[in-house]
């Protein structure tokens, strides 16, 4: 179960990575061709090749002959851009991912219902030691030592009292449970509202740009504020979508070996109390 649940989470950031890889040099590649010369079929005509071009006027530019455009690569525009604002959002990624793998290391069948706590109990039964197996319930800390140790404590009041007392444990260590993964929901909800807000300060940005123009508008401005509501939005929305992925996934996990839990412990209990009283317990507690 765990190495099915590890290719799942390494695929997924394999994914990430080569997405952004990718974009990162498609973009890159994109400003070579814009910026390098024209060749092949974009390459100018013979007769126009042939006639040098005028020089730019220096003097009305006000630039050097030195200057060379200003290229950015993509991870520099995606910093600027994401602001502070993305800067939140990347801390709750990283808190997202410690956390996923948190619960793919807890929630895990041999830590809900230990293998060994089970075949110590068992070879303790075959022997009888009824002693023995409250003690090693009683020392393991996982859900099936809980529910055997409490089922074990009310058993002397009848077999219902006992499996009901467990019932009311199981759903004790459920809400534990579901409490250390309810963060992703959290974060699952919070993820497009942080992009929304980076969507507004963007679009409130542009348009800015718009109403303060008084003479020749800045397209460059207007289409970098546009960006960044979109950048933003896409952060945003893509931690949402793991974020609710994995709170799904590991909330029917929880439902599953909680159920294989108290499933294990109430067999076991009934056969603990068949041998309890086939051994003359019964008796004994009707003469006291």
């Amino acid at each position: 179960m765990l190495s099915r649940s590890m290719k799942i989470a390494a695929l997924f950031c394999f994914c990430s990575a080569v997405f952004w890889s990718w974009a990162g040099t498609g973009l890159q590649l994109a400003q070579a061709q814009e910026a390098g010369p024209a060749t092949g079929a974009n390459a100018p005509p013979a007769a126009a090749a042939e006639t040098p071009p005028a020089a730019p006027n220096v003097a009305d530019s006000g630039a050097t002959p030195s200057e060379a455009p200003h290229e950015r690569s993509f991870l520099s525009w995606i910093i600027e851009s994401s602001g502070w604002i993305g800067a939140v959002i990347l801390a709750l990624s990283i808190y997202f991912v410690a956390l996923v793998f948190r619960q793919f290391m807890e929630l895990r069948a041999e830590n809900i219902v230990p293998p060994a706590l089970l075949e110590e109990c068992e070879n303790l039964l075959k022997a009888r030691d009824f002693q023995g197996i409250y003690r090693a319930a009683k020392a393991d800390e996982s859900m099936l030592g809980s529910l055997l140790t409490t089922g074990m404590s009310e058993l002397q009041f009848g077999l219902p009292e006992a499996r009901e007392a467990m019932d009311r444990q199981a759903e004790v260590h459920v809400v534990n449970m579901e409490k250390q993964i309810s963060m992703m929901a959290v974060l699952g909800t919070l993820g497009p509202m942080i992009g929304l807000l980076g969507t507004l300060k963007g679009m409130i940005g542009s348009f800015s740009v718009i109403a303060l123009s008084d003479t020749q508008l800045k397209a460059s401005e207007v289409a970098g504020g546009i960006s960044e509501a979109l950048l933003l939005t896409f952060e945003g929305v893509g931690l949402s979508v793991p974020a609710i992925y994995f709170f799904a996934f590991f909330r029917n996990r929880v439902s599953s070996l909680s159920t294989e839990a108290m499933h294990v412990a109430d067999i076991f209990i009934r056969r603990l109390n068949s041998l309890y009283r086939g051994k003359g317990g019964e008796t004994q507690e009707a003469a006291e």
